[in-house]
């Protein structure tokens, strides 16, 4: 039986570049910073949840050529992640002035307010204030 999710992995092309925008601009924070022999293992997460964390790996060498390459080739790739936010709007303005690039402004939608944004690979997220009867 699965009974939660713990870790998503977004491949990165470089670790350190993908931290500073993770935590300075979206405002997540380190978790974990450890080298594990020649891999380096790191993750981020929104402050207040402590039961996810998102993995930021950069293939390696550690992988073999074939596997580093299958990786490198999903670098901004990846499928859309939902940020939830108590004010869709606010936050927006809030991370647009950190230099956030979004693909779509606030907008109201059956669902809640969202807006969309990308990382610095063109991985897709969604930022989303759910309605508060759904």
């Amino acid at each position: 039986m699965l009974t939660r999710l713990g870790r998503v992995t977004i491949y990165v092309r470089d670790q350190d570049e993908a931290l500073a925008f993770y935590v300075d601009k979206l405002g997540l924070e380190k978790r974990s910073d450890v080298m594990l022999g020649s891999m380096r293992w790191l993750t981020v997460a929104p402050f207040d949840q402590r039961d996810l964390e998102i993995v930021l790996q950069q293939p390696g060498d550690w992988m073999g050529e074939a596997e580093r390459g299958v990786r490198e080739a999903h670098i901004g790739q990846g499928t859309t992640w939902v940020f939830f936010t108590h004010d869709c709007r606010l936050e927006y303005e809030v991370l647009a002035g950190r230099g956030v690039r979004f693909t779509s402004p606030p907008e109201d939608q059956p669902y809640g307010i969202e807006a969309t944004f990308e990382d610095l690979y063109g991985n897709s997220f969604s930022l989303l204030q759910p309605r508060a009867d759904g």
